[in-house]
């Protein structure tokens, strides 16, 4: 069970960020994994009050604070009209409403678990994270960094570009509220094919896929799968997540190319 000595709500990022800077002090946000573990901390700090939990939206953006709910993001119009529903595709496996109601995008994303179907789908778009201290920086590279008691800067909102890529998003299960097996993002950009694999069971990477690979896809799925590490553990083998990873990257590609072939007859 976790514990905490003392609650904090500040009205500034930067009370909140020297707040942080004490190892046994922690930001928390809708406390959903925390909560099941057995340590104690002097204070826990609570950004509700920062008006973080909202998605804004302009013509070259979505800017996600790190309040905002998992909830918020399966049911946002404009996010899931933007990317053709990945994100009520990526959140509604994720335990139930009640949970995502709790869950906050601030928390999955700092946390960087291997298991996020979140992590996944934000890494096949253009998305950048906005730190309090280190500043805007891309997605990736943030994810690149690891997890680590000493990292004392507080994650502020997330930003998705509006490129008008096309996107798909699909995980295996062992069962519906299960943690995934395997998770694939797949979006079309103007390069080429962003891919995104998590749960491998490694935290979520993504790689661009250009050229003659990227006009067939089962030569996309088989060079894009290839470019990944897979491990194993209780719910599946390097082997299986690998052969997984293919057919869902093929999937993907395909249901791409019959939306955009859809919409090309619609006009």
């Amino acid at each position: 069970m976790f514990h905490a000595r003392e609650y904090v709500r500040p009205s500034s990022l930067e009370e909140a960020y020297q707040l942080c800077q004490k190892r046994r002090n922690l930001v928390v946000g809708g406390m959903m994994w925390l909560k099941m573990e057995n340590i104690t901390k002097q204070t826990i700090v609570d950004l509700g009050a920062l008006g973080l939990d909202q998605i804004e939206e302009d013509e070259e953006e979505f800017r996600i604070g790190c309040m905002v709910t998992l909830r918020m993001l399966e049911t946002h119009s404009g996010l899931n009209r933007e990317f053709d529903g990945i994100f009520r595709e990526c959140t509604r496996h994720i335990v139930g409403v009640q949970f995502r109601n709790g869950a906050t995008v601030g928390g999955s994303v700092y946390g960087r678990f291997g298991f996020s179907d979140i992590l996944t789908c934000l890494m096949a778009l253009d998305t950048y994270v906005e730190l309090y201290h280190g500043g805007v920086m891309p997605l990736a590279e943030f994810a690149e960094k690891p997890v680590s008691g000493k990292e004392r800067d507080i994650l502020v909102r997330i930003m998705i570009k509006k490129d008008g890529r096309r996107a798909a998003y699909q995980t295996v299960r062992k069962s519906k509220t299960d943690f995934p097996l395997i998770a694939c993002c797949v979006a079309r950009t103007g390069e080429g094919w962003q891919v995104s694999v998590g749960a491998r069971p490694k935290k979520a990477s993504a790689v661009l896929v250009k050229g003659e690979a990227g006009k067939d896809p089962e030569l996309l799925a088989g060079h894009a799968a290839a470019q990944f590490t897979y491990g194993s553990n209780l719910r599946g083998s390097a082997d299986y997540r690998a052969y997984l990873a293919e057919v869902l990257i093929r999937r993907l590609a395909e249901q791409i190319k019959k939306t955009e072939e859809k919409q090309e007859a619609d006009r």
